[in-house]
């Protein structure tokens, strides 16, 4: 009997591990609810992730067997389930972050005092840490050298899924509900999850929107982007998968163009990696800042304006739709989520710490690597980070991708019945103008002008200037 543990791979497709295991001989499949874990956990991520399994379980059972469920530590259920099964070996994927790290080392001294052999494999990512290396040996700190690497590697095709009667025959405990580890029932529309939505969305994606990728993707009221963010954080879908799929869209392209768009989104599973390789060697970005020098900066911290940030009201409309979007739905587009980092830690003052918790908070798709190199990136305080020098005007931002506001109105009906050009111009409104035509929206909480100095300021002075 071999043993597959799942983690952040909820699927029977695609997934290393599980493929390993079943070429070796009958599979049980195992999840662990780990107490250590949940705590870091948030009730939208949860749910998801219990919706995910659902799916999961259904898959295993299609294939004769089930998905065995238990809660408490791994170091003491693997070991236990490994004497009473009469267990040959336990395979899992590889998780990149410092937590995870600490689990799975544990992990295999427990089972080693066992005598139980382990193996885990690189699954989540197409090349693994220390793979793409500088031409000294070094981890890339510049993501423009390690994607143009990452594009010219070959990729694996996707693994094998088990066939019918290699899971093991047996009838699993119920998956326990949220409010059973420790949650509440979400606010917020929680998209469906399972490896059928994920291939829907993919086909979806690579059929129409990813040809259009490279030029509107950075538009929110459009439907240009993957969507497959969430589904990749919890392995519902394999990387290679995803990629092949998108091979096979290059070679459909009509045009340079809209192959060269395809080749964009690709770079974003780049971007992802790199953040992932970034992760493994400097375990600390989570709390620290990448530059050193950056610890220096005198953040302003005010309670009140992060709140106004947190609840969609600080006056800028685009920040607020952006929001409003991630309470209500979990998720919020990737340029939006550069537009309220910046303003947050540019036009706040205030630590990119604070927006990263309240992302883990509230994001689906909450991911170690991608958030942290995304915060910092945003914070100019991170590896290959934006320029401290160059911050996002919120207005200007808006106007640009987001002309007409449908994606503020969307999410602010406050602004349903207001002009466009009133919306991106709130902020040069009188007062008295801006109670006439939206009395219920907030004004600007902050003048970005005044901020955008102070900001500058805040960053030389950190810097020794």
């Amino acid at each position: 009997m071999q043993v597959c543990w799942h983690r952040r791979d909820l699927r029977t497709a695609d997934n290393r591990a599980l493929a390993a295991a079943s070429e070796v001989g009958r599979v049980l499949p195992v999840f662990i609810f780990d107490p250590n874990i949940l705590q870091h956990a948030a009730a939208n991520r949860v749910s998801f992730m219990l919706d995910a399994l659902s799916e999961l379980r259904a898959d295993y059972r299609e294939l004769g067997g089930d998905l065995y469920l238990a809660y408490g530590d791994p170091t003491e259920i693997l070991p236990e389930l490994a004497t009473e099964h009469g267990v040959e070996k336990v395979w899992w994927n590889t998780d990149y972050s410092g937590l995870a790290r600490e689990r799975d080392a544990a992990v295999r001294m427990a089972l080693a005092e066992a005598e139980v052999p382990r193996e885990s494999l690189h699954d989540a990512i197409c090349h693994e840490p220390g793979s793409i290396l500088t031409n000294d040996g070094d981890p890339y700190s510049v993501y423009t050298y390690f994607g143009r690497k990452w594009h010219d590697r070959e990729k694996d095709a996707p693994v094998k899924s088990p066939v019918s009667g290699s899971i093991a025959d047996f009838e699993g405990e119920e998956l326990p509900s949220l409010s059973a580890l420790g949650f509440e029932e979400p606010t917020a529309n929680i998209t469906p999850a399972g490896t059928d939505a994920a291939r829907e969305r993919l086909a979806e994606f690579c059929d129409d929107g990813i040809f259009r990728y490279e030029d509107r993707r950075d538009y929110p009221a459009e439907s240009n982007t993957s969507r497959l963010s969430e589904h990749l954080k919890w392995g519902t879908i394999g990387i290679r998968e995803v990629y092949a799929a998108t091979e096979r869209a290059k070679e459909q392209a009509e045009s340079d163009e809209t192959a060269e768009s395809v080749y964009e989104f690709q770079s974003q599973l780049a971007w992802r990696e790199f953040y992932a390789h970034v992760l493994w060697y400097n375990p600390n970005v989570t709390w620290a800042n990448y530059k050193t020098y950056e610890n220096a900066i005198e953040w302003r911290n005010d309670a009140d304006e992060l709140v106004a940030w947190k609840t969609g009201e600080t006056g800028y409309p685009i920040v607020d739709a952006g929001m409003r979007q991630l309470r209500a739905e979990g998720y919020m587009h990737n340029r939006v989520r550069m537009i309220v980092a910046s303003f947050l830690t540019k036009d706040l003052l205030i630590d990119w710490r604070e927006g990263y918790d309240w992302f883990r908070d509230q994001l689906v798709d909450h991911d170690t690597a991608n958030d942290t190199g995304g915060w910092q990136w945003a914070a100019s305080t991170g590896t290959d980070a934006q320029p401290y020098f160059r911050i996002f005007n919120p207005m200007t931002q808006g106007e640009r991708y987001d002309a007409e506001a449908t994606y503020i109105k969307r999410y602010i009906p406050e602004l349903r019945d207001v002009d466009p050009d009133t919306i991106h111009g709130w902020h040069e409104l009188p007062d008295q103008l801006r109670e006439k035509v939206a009395p219920d929206y907030p004004h600007p909480i902050v003048d970005h002008s005044v901020r955008r100095e102070q900001a500058l300021s805040m960053f030389e002075n950190a810097r020794g200037e």
